[in-house]
């Protein structure tokens, strides 16, 4: 956000109690791995700096971006440690600041929190009233990991939930001139705003999760593929196609607890959100299907690769990865394991040290394996040709069916595309026996 920011001709002061984080900035560095992070903040140094002092930040600035972690406990909430925490650092400062702020939280909560947890601290740490002397506004980013400032710039809306008209109409007058694509504006209430972001997450599991439900069916019906059903149901506007692909399950730091967030939130409310419930438990279930079906593709002894170990490309995250759990099955079968991720592998190294070797190379990988799982798409793997699997035969075992153009019926490589019937003969005779005509002369009875 800062380097966006930037890059659209604001000044910007970033916050940070990490100390080197603040020194890579200031030295024109991105402090995390993010697709064009790096250029783009040395290309805008001038309008970019660090500190670790709150009091300097909101001294020298007009709106304020609260984006720090908000960690699920031990009941599937959002707890409030780390903003409580902020919030009380910028109420101090606005003790001494004499004209408007505009404090915008980003951070995901549950409803009420921002009004009932995090205004009093604010209030009670300045001085001052919110609506009177500061402005209040929960607002969330829709980006994911990897396309960060493309989506952060590009957004399909902006969402803003107001104290008061003030801080929201100031809020949108911002992101008017940031954004470089004119989304449409959704103002309301704070809970409003902070219930939205979360049921958002939770709808997009779900499209998720029914494509991955729709997969198991299509494997086992004659000529059955996923791609061919989701991308018809994609056609149906009520529907779309985003996110409607089949694959492996979600994960990263979002999706997986946004659903155990909104059941619980529905609990305390004393009404249900089972849909959640279910879509949370399906996807945690997941791996177990695919880990109960190794057996058909890889036989103990033999070595077997796995490419794509973050939860999704183009990120080195590898929390909630459905990957990861893939390589600790693997092991626990008696293969050989090795994994590659161009971005991910010095993370997943130390996570893997006792299942697995992490190489340096996509070709290192592919010299040496009898069976090769692509676990996610990232574009390296999508670019690959038959040429490239030097070590045949070689069976190839593709979630995302990103290679069937260039690895079906190809000599020594049996590629088995997820999601797609490969065992014809075997679905058409259980489609018979489901589906047989008694010749008794029931029928006409």
């Amino acid at each position: 956000m800062a380097a966006a920011i930037a890059h659209r001709g604001y000044q910007v002061i970033g916050v940070d109690v990490n100390e080197r984080s603040v020194a890579a900035v200031n030295d024109g560095h991105a402090p995390v791995q993010e697709t064009n992070l790096e250029s783009m903040i040395n290309a805008n140094r001038e309008r970019i700096r660090a500190t670790m002092s709150h009091r300097e930040a909101i001294l020298d600035s007009d709106v304020s971006f609260v984006i720090v972690p908000t960690p699920s406990d031990e009941r599937g909430a959002f707890t409030l440690q780390y903003a409580a925490w902020a919030f009380k650092e910028i109420g101090r400062a606005l003790k001494e600041k004499t004209g408007y702020h505009n404090v915008v939280l980003t951070s995901t909560v549950l409803p009420g929190a921002t009004r009932q947890g995090l205004l009093p601290i604010l209030e009670r740490e300045s001085g001052k009233k919110a609506g009177k002397d500061f402005g209040l506004c929960f607002s969330p980013e829709f980006i994911a990991l990897g396309s960060v400032i493309r989506d952060f710039l590009n957004p399909d809306f902006t969402l803003i939930g107001q104290f008061d008209e003030q801080c929201g109409a100031e809020l949108e007058a911002c992101y008017a001139s940031i954004m470089e694509n004119t989304p449409p504006c959704k103002r309301m209430s704070l809970e409003n705003a902070e219930l939205t972001k979360i049921a958002i997450n939770s709808y997009v599991t779900t499209k998720i999760t029914f494509a991955n439900m729709l997969m198991g069916i299509c494997e086992r019906i004659p000529g059955g593929d996923i791609d061919i059903v989701t991308d018809a149901l994609g056609q149906d506007q009520r529907i779309g196609k985003k996110y409607l692909r089949g694959g492996l399950g979600y994960g990263g730091p979002c999706f997986p607890r946004d659903n155990v967030a909104l059941e619980f939130l529905a609990r305390a409310l004393g009404t249900e959100a089972k849909l959640a419930k279910v879509t949370d438990d399906f996807n945690r279930v997941y791996p177990s299907r695919v880990i109960s079906r190794l057996h058909e593709w890889v036989r103990p002894g033999q070595t077997v690769a796995v490419l794509g170990l973050a939860y999704k490309p183009n990120s080195h995250v590898i929390e909630e990865s459905q990957s990861i759990s893939l390589v600790k099955a693997l092991a626990k079968q008696g293969a050989r394991v090795l994994a590659y991720d161009p971005l991910a592998g010095d993370v997943a190294r130390s996570e893997l040290a006792y299942h697995g070797l992490v190489l340096d190379s996509l070709d290192q990988c592919l010299q040496q394996a009898d069976v090769v799982f692509i676990a996610n798409a990232d574009p390296e793997f999508c670019r690959l040709k038959a040429s490239d699997f030097k070590h045949k035969p070689v069976t190839v075992v593709d979630f995302w069916r990103v290679l069937k153009a260039v690895l079906s019926n190809q000599p020594g490589i049996l590629y088995i595309p997820f999601g797609n019937n490969v065992a014809f003969e075997k679905a058409s005779l259980q489609a018979a026996q489901l589906w047989k005509i008694p010749d008794d002369g029931s029928m006409a009875r």
